[in-house]
């Protein structure tokens, strides 16, 4: 090669190489908007994903909290219109008016939690898929219950949720095949006391153990004195669960959003399903660390657990997706 045509190559080579890195450290600006608190545990998963985003370096983040679906649409309109590159959220009540918008707004890029596919170019959706963690905490359950007996309460019987306990009662049973289960829904994102009502009635019919899939349920097993195993957000540590809650169930969103902006920074943001995001190979759902129960627990339930895990990660076990409503077998 002549060293013209040599310079010429590294030349091109180190311009590719800036505008890659450019373009990798260019900060962009991206939108949540969240129906509820971004305390609330599912929308704070979001949240806390975003902020460690913008702490990064890599994009200016706001967001709209507590928007009624009656005004959704128009706050995604006013962050579409604003310069906004990427748009986080929730479109479970507004599925149809939601992949309007992002018809009208082409160069603006939208992950939504949805129950439905990918729409047009721009509109990809999430939905929460921690089944995986769901179906350890099971072999857990139930190599811990003494009365065969464990109860179940979540907010409302929708896919997401649906998934979870079919996961749990998967994994209980893998281990105790007599154990049996009590299903109830609040009919309520985040309502605590009714929660509790229902775990109390729940424990009055023998149940030892609670999956606690809404907030109030950890209070009553601690009043009770049973154990309770958490949901979404590590509720040994966040809902007062020391001594009560055995493990949680974790959703990470920080690689999903990594993912997202990246592409949106390249130029190469798709509509997609993001399923896999939320799933454990791709670092989208963990089970937490079991802190005061590690010695509770016996070894072989602790070996099982750790080689489920390596199967489940390696792909030679795929924990089955039910979004059927689960029933009570007791």
């Amino acid at each position: 090669m002549g060293i013209a045509r040599f310079l010429t190559a590294a030349f091109v080579a180190f311009a590719t190489f800036v505008s890659v890195s450019a373009a990798q450290a260019e900060t962009i600006k991206v939108a949540g908007i969240y129906t509820v608190p971004v305390q609330q545990k599912w929308a704070g998963t979001l949240h806390r994903a975003l902020v460690a985003a913008e702490k990064e370096g890599q994009i200016e983040y706001v967001y709209s909290e507590k928007v009624a679906n009656t005004d959704y649409v128009r706050v995604m309109r006013e962050y579409a219109e604003s310069g906004v590159k990427l748009i986080v959220g929730e479109a479970f009540g507004i599925s149809r008016e939601a992949r309007k918008v992002a018809d009208d707004y082409p160069e603006v890029a939208f992950l939504m939690g949805d129950p439905g596919d990918k729409h047009g170019e721009n509109f990809a959706v999430f939905d929460n898929y921690i089944h995986e963690p769901c179906y350890l905490m099971g072999v857990i359950a139930g190599s811990m219950t003494k009365t065969n007996k464990i109860g179940m309460i979540g907010g409302y019987p929708i896919g997401e949720v649906n998934r979870l306990f079919h996961a749990f009662m998967a994994g209980a049973k893998s281990v105790n095949p007599d154990v049996e289960f009590k299903v109830s829904f609040i009919g309520s994102w985040y309502d605590p006391p009714k929660a509790k009502e229902f775990a109390y009635a729940q424990v009055e019919s023998g149940v030892d153990i609670l999956y606690a899939e809404r907030a109030g349920v950890v209070d009553a097993a601690r009043e009770k004195g049973i154990l309770a195993f958490g949901n979404v957000n590590d509720m040994n540590k966040e809902e007062n669960g020391k001594d009560v809650v055995v493990a949680s169930a974790l959703w990470h969103m920080e690689n999903a959003i990594a993912n997202a902006v990246a592409d949106v920074k390249a130029g190469t943001f798709v509509a997609a399903n993001y399923k896999e995001w939320t799933m454990m190979q791709k670092g989208g759902a963990s089970l937490s660390p079991f802190y005061e129960f590690d010695s509770r627990i016996d070894q072989a339930t602790k070996d099982k657990v750790a080689e489920l895990t390596k199967q489940i990660m390696s792909g030679e076990l795929v924990v089955d997706i039910n979004d059927n409503e689960p029933k009570s077998t007791f």
